[in-house]
């Protein structure tokens, strides 16, 4: 076989391929509303009758959403890690994760997102608060 009638082969296959893929969309549930994504793709300008690649585009954003909350978890575990070394002598109580600015902004960092929040931005309730509230 050439090398040409394998790149046509190949290329059929990719064809049947995505034809697989976007005809299984029609029974997948995305977990973006197939409304709230065309509701965004025609905000940016892009109108397509196919509920396949409103799905298409859902399923994408549904995978970025996943891989950056992912990325910041493992930021937050890293971050809190430093912290639980920084301060030995303390028995950490509370081991909830909490996800922070810092950490969201760092993994969105690494998809080419810059993130950057106001000065007066807050990570915590108590952040910005004197001494005095504090207390009461």
């Amino acid at each position: 076989m050439s090398q040409r009638q394998q790149l046509e082969e190949n290329r059929h296959n990719d064809d049947v391929a995505l034809s697989n893929f976007l005809a299984s969309l029609m029974d997948y549930t995305p977990t973006i509303p197939d409304e709230l994504a065309e509701h965004y793709l025609a905000k940016s300008g892009f109108q397509c009758p196919d509920v396949r690649l409103v799905r298409l585009v859902a399923v994408a954003t549904q995978k970025f959403i996943a891989d950056v909350a992912t990325d910041a978890l493992q930021h937050c575990k890293a971050r809190q890690a430093a912290v639980v070394k920084d301060k030995r002598d303390k028995l950490q109580k509370d081991k909830r994760l909490t996800l922070a600015m810092e950490d969201l902004s760092k993994a969105l960092q690494e998809y080419g997102v810059n993130v950057k929040h106001q000065e007066y931005f807050a990570d915590s309730p108590s952040a910005g608060l004197d001494a005095a509230s504090r207390d009461e």
